[in-house]
């Protein structure tokens, strides 16, 4: 499962970004997945919740926001939210399409307290 090491490297950045803006802890954790990014959101959610103890990161709320696949058709500009998993441009047919977002996991924010 390499959710585990994703929040490894999340409770790091958050531990690294509260070192540098001198905080006590972390209150707020937001992250946007791409549901073609390989990421399981409810193992994320169980790995998060098992491994903030004891950091910074230990009463901060984990918020996960599950971004859809967006494309644009090379053919006619078209932009759009794919709905299923069929890859065909919903305005042209075509099936020559860029992936635009849903692919990544991204931190979006931090909520820090300070002393």
């Amino acid at each position: 499962m390499h959710e585990y090491s994703i929040v490894d490297s999340l409770l790091q950045l958050a531990d690294e970004h509260a070192r540098k803006n001198n905080a006590k802890k972390v209150t707020k954790l937001e992250i946007k997945i791409g549901v073609l990014s390989g990421v399981e959101p409810d193992l994320l959610q169980t790995a998060f919740e098992t491994f903030k103890e004891g950091t910074i990161c230990e009463e901060a709320e984990f918020i996960m926001k599950i971004q859809p696949v967006i494309i644009r058709c090379r053919n006619c500009g078209y932009e759009a939210e794919l709905k299923k998993d069929e890859y065909r441009c919903p305005k042209c047919n075509s099936g020559n399409l860029e992936i635009i977002d849903g692919e990544d996991m991204y931190l979006m924010s931090l909520e820090l307290e300070k002393d």
